[in-house]
């Protein structure tokens, strides 16, 4: 934080149309790390949603990298899917499926498509999401809070519902929240409550599952470097974005996909209902 309070600018004031793209942001995200990978993920099969762009590109070729075939999920972010793809396929297999996840048929044929190809699924990672901001409870519509519930909340349980007959013991469900879930937001209440129940679903279903064989647990991350970011906000704010965090910058999405990694492989197997909090610093309880 700097001296008094004030946030400096960190890049150059910049906005996009929703739901933004990757290959128009400055500087671009970081996606991959100079990671060597070992096979941890080897023969396994990985449902990303929202893998198309930022923390879900990094988590997909993380995954990769490790040996898993991966499946992304996306609204209709075509040239940042499709430069995905490109970049999965230097290391494993990859089918991009594009559509809306706020409607339940749709999660489901996502599903039925990625059985179809390969037959399982090994590890589910909900990760799309979507934010408006907002100034007061009073600015928010129905229209709105059904919008951002719908994607940000429903729809990760209708993949995991279907995907769930498919999966088997060892099978690793990975949630993405967010800090906001924690400490809340002014200006995102709306989102701050569906990334609050997303934290109640993953330990809720954590329970459920546990005889199973099949964990479920989740990420929160703090300021993240995304599309979300540079589409959701005002140029001066996006510029400014992550200032305020303990470390004085936001994060870059391959920083935070060694947390999914982690949860989604062999050295998470005594982690179940669990978030990680990479945040840059902020100190949170729960």
């Amino acid at each position: 934080m700097q001296k008094g309070g004030e946030e400096k600018q960190l890049r150059t004031p910049q906005h996009q149309r929703r739901p933004g793209a990757e290959s128009k942001m400055s500087p671009k995200p970081v996606s991959l790390n100079d990671h060597v990978g070992t096979g941890k993920l080897k023969n396994k099969v990985a449902l990303i949603t929202g893998g198309d762009s930022g923390i879900g590109r990094a988590v997909s070729l993380l995954f990769a990298q490790e040996g898993a075939k991966v499946v992304i999920a996306y609204l209709n972010e075509h040239r940042d899917a499709k430069e995905t793809k490109r970049m999965v396929e230097e290391y494993s297999e990859c089918m991009i499926i594009p559509g809306d996840l706020g409607k339940e048929t749709h999660c489901e044929q996502v599903v039925k498509k990625t059985i179809s190809k390969f037959k399982k699924i090994d590890i589910v990672v909900n990760n799309c999401a979507l934010h408006y901001e907002t100034k007061g409870l009073e600015n928010i519509s129905t229209k709105q809070l059904v919008k951002t519930f719908t994607n940000n909340v429903f729809s990760y349980f209708w993949v995991t519902r279907a995907a769930l007959p498919y999966m088997r013991k060892g099978g690793s469900i990975i949630n993405t929240s967010s800090v906001t879930a924690y400490r809340g937001s002014a200006s995102l209440i709306d989102y701050a409550a569906t990334k609050g129940a997303i934290v109640s679903f993953t330990r809720s279903l954590s329970s459920s599952l546990l005889k199973r064989g099949i964990r479920v647990n989740g990420v929160a991350p703090g300021p993240v470097w995304t599309p979300l970011i540079a589409s959701s906000f005002k140029p001066k704010k996006v510029a400014k974005f992550g200032s305020d965090a303990p470390m004085e910058r936001a994060g870059e999405p391959a920083e935070v996909a060694t947390a999914y990694l982690f949860l989604a492989c062999t050295d998470g197997t005594y982690y179940t209902g669990q978030f990680f909090h990479p945040n840059g610093g902020e100190i949170i309880n729960g």
